[in-house]
């Protein structure tokens, strides 16, 4: 395995692998972990102490191994399909569709995330051959490394993102669509609102494009109504009363919908 995208998230070396772990020459130096991905973070909290929750992270992970967001996911394999290089699936969770394109020929998939429970886990999925635990805000990879990158649901920091893409590399950028999960929200909310769909501005990526996904699904269990409003921002935001009109419920029709939009970077 090669690591010559990665550099030392405290000097901004290059980084080899000595020893299961990788090392710059100023001699920082990060474990492997036996599950294969490194921990590129810095500072003193402890590892799991970063992002998501172990806990946040297996509901996320049971809910999407149910398949209800495979509409999705098969849209990012046919947009990648053919596709050759490095691709970068930042913020990439658990690893369910950094799977997915992992396993599509002439792809060289990476992916990070701040939570080290949701780079274990797409870890054990074998999602790629370079997983790390990082921050979005400093990625610790090398400038112009990737071909490609992909951002689901995700902070849009455009220097970082543009920073590790070559010249005329692209990046896909998924937001929820305008009726997504909206049965859950009549479900729990008076007044259920619809998403803008608003997509971040860009200055030195051209948007060069957008396609909507969406379906119609059922939540077949109460397990699978509980994990996907924790997966959502709407479980932080709702108070108990709301909470609870969700627990009588043994299965939920909603739509889905998505929003990809494909940028270039300037050359």
């Amino acid at each position: 395995m090669k690591y010559d995208v990665l550099i030392c998230p405290v000097c901004g070396g290059a980084l080899t692998e000595r020893e299961r772990s990788l090392r710059c020459g100023k001699g920082h130096c990060f474990d492997l972990a036996k599950e294969g991905y490194v921990n590129l973070l810095t500072g003193s909290r402890p590892g799991d102490a970063t992002g998501d929750s172990r806990e946040a992270a297996r509901f996320r992970r049971d809910f999407l191994n149910k398949g209800y967001y495979a509409p999705l996911r098969e849209a990012l394999c046919a947009r990648f399909a053919g596709r050759s290089g490095r691709l970068l699936d930042l913020c990439c969770g658990e690893g369910w569709y950094t799977a997915a394109l992992g396993a599509l020929p002439g792809l060289e998939v990476w992916g990070f995330d701040l939570a080290r429970e949701m780079v274990r886990l797409a870890a054990r999925r074998n999602a790629g051959p370079g997983l790390f635990v990082a921050n979005m805000a400093r990625i610790p990879v090398r400038d112009g490394a990737f071909d490609w990158a992909t951002l689901l649901f995700a902070p849009f920091l455009e220097p970082e993102l543009v920073r590790v893409l070559k010249p005329g590399g692209r990046l896909t950028l998924v937001v929820p669509g305008r009726r997504h999960l909206f049965g859950l929200k009549q479900a729990v909310y008076e007044r259920p609102y619809e998403n803008d769909e608003a997509l971040p501005e860009a200055k030195a990526l051209r948007l060069l494009g957008t396609e909507k996904i969406a379906a119609q699904i059922t939540l077949e269990t109460q397990a699978d109504i509980q994990a996907v409003f924790r997966m959502t921002p709407y479980y932080y935001r709702t108070g108990p009363t709301d909470r609870a009109k969700l627990e009588p419920l043994e299965a939920l029709d909603t739509e889905i919908e998505f929003v990809l939009a494909e940028y270039e970077k300037y050359s």
